[in-house]
């Protein structure tokens, strides 16, 4: 029976874990992300994918899926019903996800769309910690 209870105290706690309020990873990745690519088993397929909103307060939304997340180190975790995907957060306000598709390993990369001067860009930074578009100007 001791078993049982500290099972059901680990399982309480990582819930809890998962429901914490907005931390400042939270905060730093929050942001409306637009699909910039997409790979069904290796080859480069159009990526026609929604939008992924990340909240200061811990929720997302994609495909009309709500749920919250959690940032654990470099990593993105989707707290869902059905499933718990995680994300790479890479450099360039970029967040990697790779899941099973099929027969295969499927990969989206979606980027931050921030704002400047009125204008809509993807960013990247540069080598110099400079905010620089994609797009040439």
């Amino acid at each position: 029976m001791p078993r049982l209870a500290w099972i059901i105290l680990v399982a309480l706690g990582f819930s809890l874990f998962l429901q914490a309020p907005c931390s400042h990873a939270q905060a730093r990745v929050a942001g409306r992300y637009q699909c910039v690519s997409a790979k069904v088993r290796g080859k480069a397929v159009p990526c026609k994918s929604r939008p992924l909103i990340l909240t200061e307060d811990g929720r997302y939304e994609i495909h009309g899926r709500e749920g919250n997340y959690v940032v654990i180190g470099k990593w993105l975790m989707l707290a869902d019903k059905k499933e718990s995907p995680r994300a790479k957060i890479a450099p360039g306000h970029r967040i990697l996800f790779q899941f099973p598709c099929g027969k295969g390993i499927c990969e989206m990369t979606f980027q931050r769309r921030t704002t400047a001067l009125g204008k809509t860009f993807l960013s990247r930074y540069s080598a110099l910690g400079k905010e620089s578009s994609i797009f040439p100007s």
